[in-house]
């Protein structure tokens, strides 16, 4: 099995920052079943680590993510499972998402090149974000005859606000540059082509230097008071994936996308 994620611990002051890289080396960084399992369990790796109080998540230099995998081969093994298997293989991107936004230490996301999909379902679960001015995010997932799950939704809410939500949900084409993620508030600082992660590793040596207790309750309390209700509001996220997924619009949009065409939607 290839090793698509690497963890450096002991950097910073105090030994408290630790990097998470993701880089499949195929310079999209897609988000198979396989390197989703592996991010979630780099995750759940900082669960009972003390020493550890920020870590930073960076993709490769061209891309964060290119969002989920439509060529893996056991991504497409999908559309030939039953929907009790489907509803059970379609957890991997919620369990994904939680898992950082879980973890006791403050999280940061470097963003170079672009972000799409699953891949801003990832950075948005996080703490902050800190992106290249050349890079741009994108969420193509209604394109493609799906919804944005992965509980993303509430978490772009609670970012930028309903209107701008829905713009860069339903307007699935849109390019979001980084001077407008950084306007919309989906990104929290813009900085050079290719200082990304530079600039988010100064960050995390500022929260580093503050002490870990105080940090870690803090985070809890603002997410829990954040997020109080987001279960409430997303907990149909799986289910309607899975129904979107037997509709003529989601077998259209992929096969555009795969033979790089303009999708013709019927609403069926």
């Amino acid at each position: 099995m290839t090793d698509y994620v690497k963890i450096e611990k002991g950097l910073g002051p105090e030994g408290r920052i630790a990097v998470v890289r993701f880089d499949r080396g195929d310079g999209i960084n897609a988000l198979s079943p396989e390197a989703m399992r592996q991010l979630t369990a780099a995750a759940r790796s900082f669960e009972d680590d003390a020493e550890t109080s920020v870590v930073v998540l960076t993709g490769s230099s061209g891309a964060f993510s290119a969002g989920f995998d439509l060529k893996d081969a056991e991504g497409r093994s999908r559309k030939e499972m039953d929907l009790g298997a489907l509803r059970r293989h379609l957890k991997l991107g919620p369990r994904l998402t939680h898992a950082w936004q879980e973890m006791e230490q403050i999280t940061i996301a470097a963003i170079e090149g672009f972000c799409v999909g699953g891949g801003v379902a990832l950075a948005v679960a996080l703490d902050f974000r800190v992106m290249g001015r050349n890079a741009h995010l994108r969420v193509p997932e209604i394109g493609l005859g799906m919804n944005m799950s992965w509980q993303s939704i509430p978490r772009m809410l609670h970012l930028m606000g309903p209107a701008r939500t829905k713009q860069a949900v339903i307007l699935a084409d849109q390019r979001i540059s980084a001077d407008e993620a950084y306007e919309w508030r989906l990104v929290e600082q813009v900085v050079d082509p290719g200082h990304a992660f530079e600039a988010a590793m100064d960050l995390a040596r500022k929260v580093a230097a503050q002490p870990p207790l105080s940090v870690a309750m803090t985070k809890l309390t603002v997410n829990r008071l954040t997020h109080a209700l987001d279960d409430l509001a997303s907990h149909m996220d799986v289910d309607q994936f899975a129904l979107a997924g037997f509709s003529e619009d989601h077998k259209e949009g992929v096969e555009a996308f795969l033979t790089r065409r303009k999708p013709r939607f019927k609403g069926r």
